[in-house]
């Protein structure tokens, strides 16, 4: 059986699961549902790229040998599952934790531009995180070679421009995209913060 391409990146919002490993449980779930198939149908790990150790590292996913697109993140009391029909890139943050531990990761512009807003500093962090997932490096790569461009909602690495999308399903929550432009659809919502 061959797979219909997916017309969209499908954003699952969800609780994190007790493990890494229910969270992972969770993509394959979203990888059933967003491919309308049985979860039998998908298969799904992780490998790392830099050393191909299985316990850490990129997810993957197939639906009937087919690859699919896949991302995860996790921040306080979220996970977004990310499906799509290419390589993609989804990173979910709290405005509240960027804040709160001040990042050297942004170029002098984005620092400028930002004036230590931390919304926005969270919307450059989330952008920059999803690109690198999307290129596969993750943070083995200086953050600060990402520029950001919120004007044009692109993000330059290594001289390619790669668009993507940004949004706030919850207060102090911002998510960010990046599929090559794909069209995102966000299911599911941001848990609200728990007090701690």
């Amino acid at each position: 059986m061959s797979l219909p391409r997916l017309p969209s990146v499908v954003v699952t919002l969800a609780a994190p699961g007790a493990t890494a490993a229910d969270d992972r449980e969770a993509l394959r779930t979203a990888v059933a549902a967003a491919a309308a198939v049985d979860a039998s149908a998908v298969r799904a790990g992780r490998v790392c790229t830099h050393c191909g150790g299985t316990d850490h590292g990129r997810p993957w996913a197939t639906v009937d040998g087919s690859a699919v697109g896949v991302s995860l993140s996790r921040t306080t009391d979220v996970v977004a599952l990310a499906v799509g029909p290419t390589a993609l890139g989804v990173d979910v943050e709290r405005v509240s934790r960027v804040a709160a531990a001040p990042l050297d990761a942004f170029t002098d512009r984005e620092a400028a531009r930002a004036s230590g807003d931390a919304t926005e500093l969270a919307v450059l962090w989330a952008v920059k995180e999803a690109v690198l997932k999307r290129d596969g490096r993750g943070l083995r790569v200086d953050p600060r070679s990402v520029e950001v461009d919120l004007d044009r909602m692109v993000a330059v690495l290594d001289g390619v421009d790669h668009p993507v999308a940004v949004s706030f399903p919850a207060p102090d929550t911002v998510l960010a995209v990046a599929a090559d432009g794909v069209p995102v659809t966000v299911a599911g919502s941001a848990p609200r913060r728990r007090p701690r």
